[in-house]
């Protein structure tokens, strides 16, 4: 889901990459200020995506297949971008689902199921016949969507969509200091600019 991009030139130093850039699209921005990470000594990479999202659904093979050669020196977390009640809905869910220890099992079947399936996640007639279809207890799953640690999570990945500056899904950001919008080349850019920070460490 694409909104306006933003028109910076992403002319760090960093030429290789210039590349990537597809159509004057900057491959990358960096961020003023950089953000804070959770990763400890590794490198974080965050995706920022929508269940919704067609463009995050279609990546995300790709994205499943980058993982299995990710370096033992780089986390990986996923947040669900958060730009109006819609898409917070949908990012309640992500974190229900972790809170239920259902994130790794039913991640990709519910980007199936929005997709292929047509479910509208909106209407919990429809989420709540599926969830009982994957073995969930629909009524555990509610109450823990409305909770407080949820809805924490929720209004946290609120504040990281802003404060990254994401405009659209799918991106990724790199170590707090630099974001890279959805093209063909998003992952490639990813480890590129992972291997540039990597570099600076040594």
């Amino acid at each position: 889901m694409n909104r306006v991009r933003r028109t910076l030139i992403a002319a760090i130093g960093l030429a290789p990459l210039g590349a990537l850039a597809q159509q004057g699209q900057p491959a990358f921005f960096e961020l003023n200020p950089p953000q804070q990470v959770e990763s400890g000594d590794k490198i974080e990479v965050l995706e920022f995506f929508w269940y919704g999202c067609i463009h995050c659904y279609n990546v995300e093979p790709k994205i499943e297949t980058w993982l299995k050669t990710l370096p033992r020196d780089v986390e990986f977390r996923r947040v669900p971008a958060v730009f109006n009640e819609r898409w917070a809905h949908d990012a309640a869910i992500f974190y229900a689902f972790e809170a239920m220890g259902l994130l790794d099992k039913l991640h990709r079947p519910f980007f199936d199921a929005i997709h292929r399936d047509r479910l509208r996640t909106d209407r919990w007639p429809e989420l709540s016949a599926w969830l009982e279809k994957q073995g969930v207890d629909a009524n555990k799953f509610e109450s823990t969507l409305k909770s407080f640690g949820v809805q924490s999570k929720m209004r946290r990945a609120a504040r990281l969509t802003a404060s990254y500056k994401i405009d659209g899904t799918p991106a990724m950001a790199v170590n707090g200091r630099y974001t890279v919008p959805s093209s063909e080349s998003m992952l490639d850019t990813v480890n590129r600019l992972v291997g540039s920070i990597r570099k600076t460490r040594k």
